[in-house]
């Protein structure tokens, strides 16, 4: 039911714009018998509002991958620093929740692990819209920003580290099927802030897929049902990774190509000091305009990944 939909939302778009075009071609002929030029303002407002839809239009070529469509499991994990990185970590929180606001997605975190004095060590968010994987998927990777450290009494320059990881969210028993023998549940006490209720019961779940060794864990809600159901979401959609990246290691292994594992390099820089500059290494694309980044303006660097790979291989 899923890609009926988004099927029939694509043959909906292309025929609405068929039905436009053919307006502005009366319009033009109108404009020619009637030798009437205030419709020539209109004909050229029209052109531009469906050059703009082209625009989305051609994005969507590069949606290739039968993943794309889907809504999005984001992950922002705190690098090496301490409170520096975890601030970080909770900047780009608050980034990419920006962004699905401006969008108009649905953003919900499903977890997240406090930072001992300030911001997060780590969290989950679930992004719910078309296409949320394929326009997120630009943002896999680290990122890197460079400030004045709030937390620094001597105000030095710091640069400080997080990686943000994107993938599809499993569609439950259809993608990967877990096995109960195939889990350890634990169930713990959840810690920071929360209140008192779920400090003095054990409502936080931590979930263990034996076979593969992946851990996940959730204590966001008052209730260890929930916690748990969220938690196998969350299971689900790291196996599901774990497939892909295996299929994408045999494919490049056929290939003869080298697959990096592990962080590597920063895919984008943030610079607050001593000049303010966002710039991703990928496409080159740029803007001074760090703030609004930083408030969810990221259509510019999702487009421009998004285009680098239009007819070429990902």
């Amino acid at each position: 039911m899923r890609r009926l939909a988004e099927s029939k939302r694509a043959v909906e778009g292309w025929r609405g714009l068929e039905k436009k075009l053919a307006d502005i071609a009366e319009l033009i002929s109108l404009a020619e018998e009637t030798e009437d030029t205030r419709l020539e303002v209109e004909i050229q407002s029209e052109i531009e509002k469906i050059a703009t839809y082209l625009d989305e239009l051609e994005l969507e070529l590069a949606f290739t991958d039968e993943y794309d469509a889907r809504d999005a499991i984001l992950s922002i994990h705190a690098g090496a620093g301490g409170t520096e990185s975890q601030d970080w970590a909770e900047m780009l929180m608050r980034m990419y929740l920006r962004w699905a606001e401006r969008r108009g997605y649905k953003a919900v975190v499903l977890d997240v692990s406090p930072g001992e004095e300030a911001g997060i060590k780590s969290v989950v968010i679930e992004v719910s819209g078309s296409y949320a994987c394929g326009y997120l998927k630009s943002e896999h990777g680290v990122h890197r920003l460079v400030r004045l450290s709030p937390f620094d009494a001597d105000h030095a320059r710091h640069t400080s580290f997080a990686l943000v990881e994107v993938m599809p969210e499993a569609e439950t028993d259809v993608d990967v099927g877990v096995e109960p023998e195939d889990l350890r549940v634990d169930v713990f006490r959840s810690s920071g802030p929360g209140g008192q209720h779920m400090q003095k019961t054990s409502s936080a779940v931590r979930l263990t897929h034996l076979p593969t060794g992946i851990v996940v864990h959730c204590q966001s809600e008052r209730s260890q049902h929930q916690n748990k159901e969220i938690a196998m979401k969350i299971l689900q959609t790291h196996l599901l990774e774990l497939e892909l990246k295996e299929r994408a290691e045999e494919r490049a292994r056929l290939k003869g190509k080298h697959v990096a594992a592990g962080w590597g390099n920063q895919i984008r820089s943030y610079v607050l000091h001593p000049y303010k500059m966002v710039k991703d290494h990928r496409t080159n694309y740029q803007t001074s305009r760090a703030e609004g980044v930083l408030d969810g303006e990221l259509d510019g660097f999702i487009t421009a990944y998004l285009r680098s790979n239009i007819g070429g291989e990902k």
